[in-house]
């Protein structure tokens, strides 16, 4: 089948890696995400990832309680690159050629973020997962995400999450709540749906970037959203 974008960029929370962990990486979790990320590279696609590091960041939450907001951010980077080693070796591990680029220098463990090298990278079917962020505290790796995607010139950014689109309400404590099959970037703002941050959002939709929120949990659910099928939510300018 034909997929529907020649080029994506995938969001996953750090959260996404805990599996039914508390904290951490569950290693049965991280292998099939990496299946999934797999089957999509076998259409073809190109993809880039980038991470977060709540889970790792969750362990020492309480720790940074009262600390600098800067500091707490350059630690949450740095769970970032921990992920993206983990994700990277997954990855090697299923025979698939990953980069992990940081947008902080750490270079005995990965790669400066380039720009040109990234695109290189894609554009020879590598996986490029981009560490730390922006780089910079006061941002989330959802603005990340956005930032990316424009940079790499994606067709779609897909948000992996544990529920499969954005409903009218919480679907956990209202099991009537109905999923958004597409929404429009205004309506999502207006509504304050849980999209992505606000940062991210807007940056999305002034450079009219879709994004797709979708189950990583789901079986699967990755090239249904790859192929262009009615899976998640799609946000759109």
């Amino acid at each position: 089948m034909k997929p529907a974008y020649k080029r994506v960029l995938l969001k996953l929370s750090g959260e996404a890696l805990m599996g039914d962990d508390a904290y951490g990486i569950n290693r049965e979790t991280i292998d099939r995400i990496t299946a999934e990320v797999k089957e999509v590279l076998n259409l073809g696609v190109e993809v880039g990832v980038v991470i977060g590091g709540g889970n790792i960041f969750r362990g020492v939450a309480p720790a940074a309680a009262g600390m600098d907001r800067a500091t707490a951010d350059y630690m949450g980077m740095l769970a970032t690159v921990m992920n993206a080693l983990a994700l990277q070796d997954a990855m090697r591990r299923q025979g698939l050629k990953s980069r992990v680029l940081s947008a902080l220098n750490i270079e005995q463990v990965a790669e400066p973020y380039i720009r040109g090298k990234a695109m290189r990278y894609l554009e020879e079917g590598r996986v490029v997962i981009f560490a730390a962020g922006t780089g910079n505290p006061f941002f989330t790796t959802d603005t990340a995400a956005a930032l990316r995607g424009m940079e790499m010139n994606v067709d779609i950014v897909l948000k992996a999450t544990k529920v499969d689109g954005v409903y009218t309400d919480d679907p956990k404590t209202h099991p009537d709540a109905m999923r958004y099959q597409r929404i429009s970037f205004d309506e999502a703002i207006v509504k304050k749906l849980k999209v992505m941050d606000a940062t991210a959002l807007t940056l999305c939709r002034d450079q009219r970037l879709p994004i797709c929120v979708f189950s990583i949990f789901k079986a699967g659910a990755l090239t249904r959203v790859v192929l262009g099928e009615d899976e998640g939510t799609l946000v759109y300018a």
